[in-house]
């Protein structure tokens, strides 16, 4: 992978942190709030976050600072946009730089996984994740010129061959020893992969649904449970994985996590089935088919964002997190691995 000064070398810098402290304290000045405490509690080869504590007319006020590398710089851009669109779904940022990839929010307290405690999100958590991003998903499908401007990938249907053949050429030429290094075996099987990738891709191209934007990372862990003054209302956050794309792509995650945490993904899964309903004849047979067609195109286009997301990371960060981009990779192949 290119090797440019690791992220996370950058980000817990003395230079790089003060000048994000100074950017959030002008970012807060007009709100009246002053910054009491700053502490930097996650660092990844992808992005980090800063804890804010401010003082704002006496009272302790908390906010939350992200950045994101290079790839996911979008971020920021992307939530305003779906702010201003659609205000009743994601949150407005109070700042943004969307060249440096910053972004400033309030805190919204808790996380709908938060909220739940050792019970864990249950089905009926899902059920209302799901739908609201299925409502989101809806909203934007003629948004996709405004969106892909914003930077954020194009992984539509039509784009998938192609970004095969170059996935499968950046893990064949890594070095034996890298954790995405294939074995003879499964390179072998990659090779001889493309066409399979092609059915699904025009599985998926004659489905009748329309490309829109595919969050990428959709659980309960990335909705807050409530906001400030209204009820019952989820307000998805967390883009950096966000990419534009087939929409049945996004219910896989949330099925493989369910079932995972032992919860029958099926209500789930009819429910997403049903809000696209009005978009394309699905009865059981071709829901079925293309469920397995986006879970391969979903597949080549998870490698491409563990990808990017790893272009700035250190030797020590691609040993733990680099065996992702085959992972995800190989599902191409049959194996499925969320």
């Amino acid at each position: 992978m290119d090797q440019r000064r690791p992220f996370s070398a950058e980000v817990t810098s003395s230079d790089w942190l003060d000048a994000a402290t100074a950017w959030a304290s002008s970012a807060l000045a007009p709100l009246g709030a002053r910054i009491t405490a700053v502490a930097q509690p996650r660092v990844r080869p992808w992005s980090t976050q800063l804890v804010i504590d401010a003082e704002q007319g006496g009272i302790a006020e908390r906010f939350w600072f992200k950045a994101n590398c290079r790839a996911q710089s979008f971020e920021p851009g992307l939530q305003a946009f779906l702010a201003s669109a659609l205000p009743d779904a994601v949150t407005a940022p109070i700042a943004v730089d969307r060249e440096l990839g910053w972004m400033l929010t309030a805190d919204h307290g808790a996380t709908l996984r938060e909220a739940r405690g050792d019970a864990g999100a249950t089905a009926e958590d899902w059920l209302a994740v799901v739908g609201e991003w299925a409502r989101v998903q809806r909203a934007l499908v003629d948004r996709a010129l405004d969106i892909t401007m914003l930077r954020v990938p194009d992984c539509s249907p039509a784009t998938v061959p192609d970004r095969f053949e170059l996935m499968l050429a950046r893990v064949l030429g890594l070095p034996p020893g890298h954790p995405s290094a294939p074995d003879d075996a499964t390179a072998a099987a990659l090779r001889g992969a493309r066409s399979r990738v092609d059915e699904a891709v025009a599985t998926l191209a004659a489905s009748g649904l329309p490309a829109t934007l595919q969050h990428g990372d959709l659980h309960p862990g990335n909705v807050f449970a409530t906001v400030a003054g209204e009820t019952g209302r989820l307000r998805v956050f967390d883009f950096g994985d966000a990419q534009w794309a087939h929409p049945v792509e996004a219910i896989l995650i949330p099925m493989a996590v369910m079932e995972v945490g032992g919860l029958d993904p099926a209500p789930v899964e009819a429910a997403f089935r049903r809000a696209w309903a009005a978009s394309g004849a699905l009865d059981d047979d071709r829901w079925a088919g293309l469920v397995a067609a986006a879970e391969i195109t979903q597949a080549v286009n998870r490698s491409l964002t563990w990808w990017d997301c790893l272009a700035d990371a250190d030797g020590s960060e691609t040993d733990e997190w680099g065996e992702a981009v085959l992972r995800h990779l190989a599902r191409v192949l049959g194996r499925r691995d969320d």
